[in-house]
């Protein structure tokens, strides 16, 4: 082992700007329609979004029972490419912005 010398002058007062996200925070919403069925919405939730087979058919009722759901938190840049798929499935879906 080597000796080391440590600065343990602990009078020096340091201002440190903590970096915070600004980044607001986004719910990925799937919406009902009269077009797609339970098993494909379920399918899509597992495929898309590593839903569990029971999430994804809770968010399937869900959806059905209240018009929309958020299916999913994260940040825009995250929920968007999902968003993406999912639509390209022909679910309709969007990101919504959670007030602050």
């Amino acid at each position: 082992m080597t000796n080391a010398t440590y600065n343990t002058n602990t009078d020096e007062e340091v201002d440190l700007d903590v970096l915070t996200s600004t980044e607001d925070p986004c719910h990925l919403v799937v919406w009902n329609d009269e077009i797609n069925t339970f098993e494909w919405v379920i399918e899509t939730l597992i495929e898309i979004c590593g839903h569990s087979f029971e999430q994804a058919e809770q968010c399937s009722l869900i959806i059905h029972q209240n018009g929309k759901y958020a299916v999913k938190n994260g940040s825009y840049d995250d929920l968007k490419p999902l968003c993406d798929a999912i639509t390209e499935r022909g679910i309709n879906a969007t990101v919504e912005v959670l007030a602050g």
